[in-house]
């Protein structure tokens, strides 16, 4: 395919995207994990690329990254700041907003400053001079997290008057009949301390106490119950009033669980394929929280930046929110023997009685929506650890780094023992 149809398929000179070739773009937090895989897929398709980056020493302790390409502008500096952002968005035709705090420390008032207040600067600044700030369109990266636990059903016979939303549901999970004469659709809260020292991790029926099965998660489903999952409820919610309001289109991508090159392994954030990987490193077992029958929906970053800039490129896109996912169901359990098959390792993986605050039970996403726009993840679980490996492998590890992320935790009371353990044979 020559270069001239690949564009008219990809929309870029289709006559009604957004975009074109030479257009500037704002990457804020463009030096991270999504954000710099996101300036190489905008260089890959002609634009201006220019960088807003903090550099925090949590997630960047050696400073910007070798792999920010010498063709992006970069400037450092805080999306939070006005000054900063003020200067790093001057001439700017799109802007795709990734920076974010996110952590296990209790830094609650930051996830609202950084996530959320810096989303209504944006607004502010453009409004404040349209010839200085001639933004076009805002993406913003949003998460899973805004649905907090999900939805669940109980598969059993409903009361009367209510349907079951059976072709939602996670393929191949058990059904029973239910007497309960109430709602079949539950949006649960947050799972209770006493629940989880007890070791019972499922999403329970709050009427025949029966376990309840995981739906898949669309977008209306909004139930944070973390300080960053309502920091990005709070996001989405300004990016789509005040751009509404004033003409500027918003789209917000709510990312599951991101792998691939380039996660940050400094960050105790950064995830279950940083941790099973360190362990692997260092000769010991990847250590699973709960039972590791949590279901998860791993997504590829080259395919999460792919989305990204989809979406930038079609105003059919414009104000609406999209689920970004792997479209697979994974077990905790089930990664942690690809990573170590993927290793070559004859290690097994251990459950020792332990969770971790804040952690949702199962989470996987209805991407249909986005797949009718016409993306579709392209990267499997298995080539995802596959190619993490083989990034982490070249890197500069410092020794301790693993203990220090998990020390970290422990001590702000993030990861907690249970009362009575699972037998790691009962997960499989």
């Amino acid at each position: 395919m020559d270069k001239s149809s690949d564009e008219k398929r990809d929309g870029i000179s289709n006559g009604g995207a957004s975009f074109i070739r030479g257009d500037r773009i704002l990457v804020t937090g463009g030096a991270g994990f999504i954000g710099s895989h996101t300036v190489d897929r905008l260089l890959d398709r002609g634009y201006q690329v220019r960088i807003l980056d903090v550099l925090q020493p949590r997630v960047h302790p050696r400073g910007k990254p070798p792999w920010v390409p010498p063709e992006a502008e970069f400037l450092q500096g805080d999306v939070a700041n006005p000054v900063d952002l003020a200067r790093a968005l001057e001439d700017m035709d799109g802007v795709v907003h990734l920076a974010a705090h996110q952590d296990y420390l209790p830094e609650f008032s930051r996830f609202l400053h950084t996530n959320a207040e810096s989303t209504a600067l944006l607004f502010e600044l453009i409004l404040s001079d349209r010839g200085r700030y001639p933004v076009r369109k805002i993406v913003f990266a949003s998460s899973q997290s805004v649905a907090g636990e999900g939805r669940y059903f109980c598969p059993r016979e409903p009361g009367e008057g209510f349907e079951l939303d059976l072709p939602s549901a996670i393929p191949g999970r058990p059904s029973v009949p239910c007497t309960a004469n109430t709602r079949n659709v539950v949006y649960p809260g947050l799972r209770s301390i006493t629940q989880l020292q007890r070791s019972q991790w499922e999403i329970r029926c709050p009427y025949c106490d029966g376990d309840m099965e995981p739906l898949l998660i669309d977008e209306a489903t909004a139930n944070p119950h973390t300080p960053y999952g309502i920091s990005k409820y709070a996001l989405e919610l300004l990016a789509l009033c005040l751009g509404r309001r004033y003409g500027i289109p918003t789209v917000c991508m709510r990312y599951t669980y991101v792998q691939g090159p380039r996660n940050s392994f400094y960050n105790p954030y950064s995830g279950i394929a940083r941790r099973f990987a360190l362990c692997i490193l260092q000769n010991s077992p990847p250590i699973i929280y709960e039972d590791g029958r949590q279901l998860r929906d791993y997504v590829n970053v080259l395919d999460v930046a792919r989305a990204n800039v989809f979406v930038m490129e079609r105003p059919e896109a414009d104000f609406q929110v999209f689920n970004v996912g792997g479209g697979r169901a994974v077990t905790v359990m089930e990664f942690a023997h690809i990573m170590l098959r993927t290793f070559g390792s004859d290690l097994e993986p251990v459950i020792p009685g332990e969770f971790r605050l804040g952690d949702t039970r199962h989470t996987i996403s209805d991407i249909s929506k986005l797949r009718k726009l016409g993306w579709s993840p392209a990267i499997p679980v298995e080539q995802n650890v596959e190619e993490y490996i083989r990034w982490l492998q070249d890197q500069p590890i410092p020794a301790d780094s693993l203990v220090a992320a998990e020390r970290a935790m422990r001590s702000s009371g993030v990861i907690l023992k249970v009362e009575k353990r699972c037998s790691p044979s009962a997960a499989i």
